[in-house]
Formats: C-alpha cells, sequence, structure tokens
C-alpha cells in the first residue's frame, strides 16, 4: 500500500474507482488513511492531504485522548456495560445450564464448576452477540420499510476498527457485538448509518443529507456511541 510521510505520521493511500479524495482518521492510535480516485497522482494527493493536516492532528489528539476500557478480567464485582448502563459482575458456578442473566445493577454469567477467564469470556461474548442480534432485527425491519430498501444478512461478530459496515453489492451489513454495551439510540444510529449505503456507498454530500433527513438528531447520537469508554482496539463511527 502506498504511503504519505507527513512528519511524525503517515498516510496511507487507497486508490478506488471514486470521483472525490476521502480522508479519514482512525482509532485508537489515528491511522490516516487517504481514499483517491484511480488515475490521481501521488503528488495530488501530498498537496490535498496537507491542506487538512491541521484537521488530521485535531483528529488525532482526540482518539488517543479517548477513555479507553481497562483489560476485562470476567472477575466478581467487575463493571461491564449493559445497553449504555454499568453492571457488576457476578459469576456463579453450577452443573446446571450454562448462561447470561441480567439485572438492573448485576450481570451474573452461569458456568461449570473450575471455569476459568476465557470460558466467562466465551459466554458472555456469545451473550453480547445475541443481544446486539435481537435488538438490531426490528430496527433493520423498520429502516426497510422507511428507505426502500432489502438487507439480505445480518452478521454480528467482534470488529476491531469498525463499528459497522455495509456490502452494497450483496446487501450485507455487518454490526459490531460491542453494540450491546453501548444506549440503545447508538445502535439505531448505526443500523442506519450502514443502510444508508444501500443508496449512497460513499460518506459524501448525499449521503449525510439522508442521514440528516432521517435522523435529525444524528451527530448527538453520534457523539454519544464514541464519549463512551471503549475497548483498547475500538474506533469512532
Amino acid at each position: 500500500m502506498p504511503q504519505i510521510h507527513l512528519g511524525e505520521f503517515e498516510a496511507d493511500v487507497v486508490f478506488k474507482d471514486i470521483k472525490n479524495v476521502h480522508l479519514s482518521v482512525h482509532p485508537p492510535e489515528g491511522r490516516v488513511r487517504v481514499s483517491a480516485p484511480t488515475r490521481m497522482d501521488l503528488d495530488t494527493i501530498r498537496v490535498f492531504t496537507i491542506s487538512k493536516l491541521g484537521w488530521i492532528k485535531s483528529q488525532r489528539r482526540k482518539m488517543q485522548s479517548q477513555v479507553r476500557e481497562t483489560p476485562r478480567e470476567f472477575l466478581d464485582r467487575e463493571s461491564h456495560y449493559v445497553w449504555g448502563s454499568r453492571v457488576l459482575l457476578s459469576c456463579v458456578e453450577q452443573s446446571g445450564r450454562l448462561g447470561v442473566k441480567v439485572s438492573a445493577s448485576r450481570l451474573t454469567v452461569f458456568t461449570k464448576p473450575n471455569s476459568n477467564r476465557i470460558d466467562r469470556e466465551r459466554l458472555l461474548s456469545a451473550w453480547y452477540r445475541q443481544q446486539t442480534r435481537e435488538a438490531a432485527a426490528p430496527l433493520i425491519a423498520n429502516w426497510e420499510k422507511v428507505l426502500d430498501v432489502s438487507v439480505s444478512k445480518i452478521f454480528v461478530q467482534k470488529m476491531k476498527t469498525r463499528w459497522g459496515s455495509c456490502n452494497p453489492t450483496r446487501r450485507t451489513i455487518r454490526l459490531n457485538t460491542e453494540l450491546a454495551k453501548k444506549p440503545p439510540d447508538c445502535l439505531d444510529y448505526v443500523v442506519l448509518h450502514e443502510m444508508l449505503h444501500l443508496l449512497e456507498p460513499t460518506h459524501n454530500a448525499r449521503f449525510k443529507s439522508l442521514l440528516t433527513r432521517h435522523m435529525p438528531n444524528w451527530q448527538t447520537r453520534r457523539d454519544a456511541l464514541n464519549r463512551l469508554p471503549i475497548r483498547h482496539e475500538q474506533w469512532k463511527q
């Protein structure tokens, strides 16, 4: 992948079949990426990127200073989040059915006797994945009617660099399991964001206009999503 050197950091350049240059900065450390039209030369891309240097540095500072969760050990009374609310973990070993139960202030994971951290993490990860899938299904059904589009398949998985993604050609949506830890409004925003890519693949002016039309407070929801503590590998939408 070609790169542009910009002093203390570098920008990755990706050539695509697009009309305009698109600049993005990715957490956790602020990796810079430039998507450019296939026939554009590197010198032109470099001039454009340098003209946005102030904005790039500002975004990198925000990302590098953002609050991040400490690594989870999956022990009793450890803090976790469920739909934006902080809960305390309770680990119960039993010979009966395995699973996870949530109450107003407690998240209980039921494991086999002599279970370890990996066992508890796997159970919780599967539970968060199911929570995200179940909550997203009615949202997707609603936006399909509003936008007059159809989603062929939904994938829910751990994603290191995105809250969600869309493949407009295959009409598939991918959602990050971590969304079950954020307020429900954040999930609705991400679902709409990704589904709008079925109408507009890029983040151009038309895309933002559609987003504003259908969710006037999308920026508030996005900011709420990005203000919350995130995992070390998580990025901003």
